[in-house]
């Protein structure tokens, strides 16, 4: 079930597309990006390295980059400590060549996803203490690990915390006011953004880029040209986080994905030029997209299957033949992590009838033979599909581990946050998190969750925002080609949404190897005949026409004796095949 809304966010949209040069619907798509103004329309359209924010305004950056030169200078062993995920595996990337390159002796560590659990453990400090390891830098993780900088701290270990995640906290009563209480670890310097006392005026960046700012303000202390160098590569890790870890593709980080992407486009890392190899990537044709879902997944899939040691080792390789050897590797794991996904779906979607489970405000699925790491993708395929807040728990090595993916309106940390209790570890943000937790608290925990949930039935139907009402026949390359200006697209910029009601569907003919896909011959109001295009979820067409028109109608279009009258939310773009370039209309949704 779903609900469109047109969007109706007011702004002189003649006036922004004469001075940029741009139309009134560009004009008007970048109103419902929540630009206000013309010097955020500049931003967005035209924004550079030098729009992007000081480094120093992150609170304890200055304590931060004193510390670290302090023990450099010392000679002190320094040790980056990451996470398995890509955010932490390129921060952790990012933060131990900045260190080598001003001198320090650093080296890298990955917890293991099974064995170690998320970021800092005591495992982790009796390793650096047993290494003689002087400073810890902790990047991606570190601000909910307050007890295992205590024990750091207790051998004499010295521990900066980067992180991005929300920072734990606890509700205090002064007289009638309830407030929170920040409850931050015992490091010498905390920088994330999402701190009460950090004002930084865009807090919304991931683990990678807080490393990346932290790389700028070295490089601005102690003016090294090598590290002034090294910056363009730093950069292209701090896009691909950033768009790995899903955040807004507003403000600065649209910028540093824009930029970045220029850079990997031409990268010289070897790690990244085989990945693109070995996933047949066009050279010079990597996107967001790409990005997201083939990039990432063969990185983040030796953290889920195996140890992301192997990922970090593929960004470091030396030459193409050490990297193409290590890429292959990750892609064959990323591949088998596919099945194993899709047999975990199937498993959720099982436990969800049997246990009546889509009454529930939040879903709490129990998946005890599913591999732990592949938690958070299940979930977020059961998210996707219900619409719901969903944890998928599974049985680890001790208790429970599990993930979770939340929907707009249901702050997912802050919901954990009222049910600690369950929890022997917890972590996250609004949209995602991670737990462990005792398997017996599994019913209780799921219980006290919808009990407190403050969702209603309105939350659950999907929202489909429309960006423009606009006539296909409106539509034409030139418009296509400036919508290109609005690229990177991602959460919080996504691919715009045009809509036409009564568009008549005349016939159509299956595409792909599969007959996944299919391309539909449509009249629009005025006359024109169109080519639509539908990108799988065929069935779900059918059934749609069949129950709209009756018995018969999907067999019926495919024969061409299609006479259906429906309403279309569609994207535009280009298909280009053998160097010729056509328009395409995608459908998205349909009434």
């Amino acid at each position: 079930m779903e609900k469109w809304y047109v969007a109706a966010k007011r702004a002189d949209f003649n006036a922004w597309a004469a001075k940029f040069h741009i139309s009134p619907v560009t004009a008007r798509i970048l109103r419902n990006r929540d630009v206000t103004d013309e010097s955020e329309v500049q931003s967005f359209l035209y924004g550079t390295l030098a729009d992007c924010h000081s480094p120093w305004l992150l609170k304890d950056m200055e304590k931060a980059v004193e510390e670290i030169l302090t023990a450099i200078e010392a000679g002190m062993s320094v040790r980056v400590i990451g996470d398995y995920d890509v955010d932490g595996i390129c921060s952790a990337y990012i933060l131990t060549k900045t260190l080598q390159i001003l001198g320090a002796k650093a080296d890298t560590a990955i917890p293991h996803r099974i064995y170690d659990g998320f970021g800092l453990n005591d495992n982790l400090i009796e390793e650096a203490r047993r290494d003689g390891i002087g400073m810890i830098v902790t990047c991606d993780n570190g601000i909910a690990a307050a007890s295992q900088i205590a024990h750091a701290n207790s051998y004499g270990i010295k521990v900066i915390v980067t992180d991005h995640h929300e920072v734990p906290f606890v509700m205090e009563q002064e007289g009638e006011k309830l407030f929170r209480r920040e409850l931050l670890p015992p490091a010498l310097a905390v920088i994330d953004p999402k701190q009460e006392q950090c004002h930084y005026p865009f807090p919304n960046i991931c683990g990678g880029v807080v490393a990346y700012k932290l790389a700028l303000a070295l490089e601005e202390r102690t003016g090294n040209a090598a590290l002034r160098d090294a910056e363009e590569e730093l950069l292209e890790f701090a896009a691909l986080s950033t768009v790995c870890d899903v955040m807004e593709l507003k403000g600065e980080n649209r910028i540093l994905v824009k930029e970045g992407l220029t850079r990997l486009n031409a990268t010289r890392n070897p790690g990244i030029r085989a990945l693109t190899e070995v996933n047949g990537i066009e050279p010079g044709k990597l996107s967001a997209y790409h990005l997201g879902f083939v990039i990432g997944p063969c990185l983040n899939a030796t953290g889920r299957l195996d140890t992301a040691k192997r990922a970090l080792e593929l960004l470091q390789s030396r030459t193409k033949v050490e990297a193409m050897s290590a890429a292959r590797e990750l892609k064959e794991l990323n591949d088998s992590r596919k099945n194993m996904t899709l047999q975990g779906v199937a498993q959720a979607e099982s436990v969800i009838a049997e246990q009546h489970m889509e009454r529930d405000k939040v879903m709490v699925v129990f998946l005890p033979e599913v591999h732990e790491s592949l938690a958070g993708i299940i979930a977020g395929r059961i998210r996707e599909r219900y619409d719901h807040p969903v944890f998928v728990l599974t049985r680890g090595e001790e208790g429970v581990k599990g993930s979770g993916r939340s929907i707009e309106g249901y702050h997912m940390y802050e919901a954990m946050t009222e049910v600690k209790h369950y929890f022997t570890k917890f972590g996250g943000h609004a949209m995602a998190a991670g737990l462990s937790m005792r398997e017996e608290d599994i019913p209780s925990f799921r219980r006290e969750l919808n009990e407190r949930c403050r969702l209603r039935e309105e939350d659950f139907i999907l929202k489909v925002h429309i960006d423009v009402p606009m006539p296909m026949d409106y539509a034409d390359e030139r418009l296509v080609d400036e919508l290109a200006l609005l690229e990177p697209f991602g959460v919080g910029n996504p691919k715009p949404l045009f809509a036409q009601k009564d568009l008549v569907f005349q016939s159509g003919y299956k595409m792909g190897a599969n007959k996944t896909s299919a391309r539909y011959r449509v009249q629009t109001p005025e006359g024109a005949v169109k080519q639509l295009i539908l990108f799988g979820g065929l069935e779900e067409f059918g059934s749609f026409l069949d129950e709209k028109f009756g018995p018969g109608s999907d067999a019926a279009l495919y024969d061409g004796r299609g006479d259906f009258r429906v309403s279309v939310v569609y994207q535009l773009g280009k298909n280009t095949y053998r160097g010729r370039s056509e328009m395409q209309y995608v459908m998205q949704h349909y009434s």
